[in-house]
């Protein structure tokens, strides 16, 4: 069933409000999915704070348009599925955790502001931890105990201000 013009302006506004709030775009070629995985697919999507939608893509195009994400419009090609959303982690974790045990869905690239990343390394973001994270863990730990020595609290540091590559679990341990 085809939209008419109301409804695909209705589809490019939603899209495009998701996209100013958004700090990643990720697309995978969906091909024979089952609705009802998809729809699993969603409802992990939805809980994790990712816009996710199957929409023709010239609507997102549309959307995308005059946007930092504008560069990724070339890439729009083949019956593609979008997560948007403002922590570019969620995004990439929850569309490739899903792709790692579905041969038909298949992570093709994404971008971040003004950049546009290849499946690989939509794969590598996907490993890191969360942005919700650094406020659950170093600031719990430094609230439950305040006598920690210097070097503790230079990992904390590293991990939440300067973003170096220290691990979750590193940080968890402590």
């Amino acid at each position: 069933m085809s939209l008419n013009l109301q409804e695909k302006q209705a589809v490019v506004a939603e899209v495009a409000k998701q996209v100013a709030g958004a700090q990643a775009i990720v697309m995978a070629e969906n091909r024979g999915l089952p609705v009802a995985q998809l729809t699993q697919l969603r409802a992990k999507a939805r809980a994790s704070g990712v816009y996710f939608r199957v929409v023709k893509n010239t609507l997102v195009r549309r959307a995308v348009a005059d946007t930092p994400f504008a560069s990724l419009t070339d890439k729009m090609v083949g019956p593609l599925a979008y997560g948007i959303g403002p922590d570019p982690v969620a995004v990439a974790k929850v569309l490739n955790d899903f792709a790692k045990g579905n041969d038909k869905f298949v992570i093709t690239g994404g971008a971040m502001p003004g950049q546009v990343m290849s499946a690989k390394e939509i794969t590598a973001l996907a490993s890191l931890p969360s942005l919700a994270w650094p406020w659950r863990g170093p600031v719990g730990v430094l609230e439950e105990d305040t006598d920690r020595d210097s070097s503790e609290l230079h990992l904390i540091h590293r991990w939440c201000y300067l973003g170096t590559a220290t691990s979750e679990a590193e940080v968890a341990d402590l």
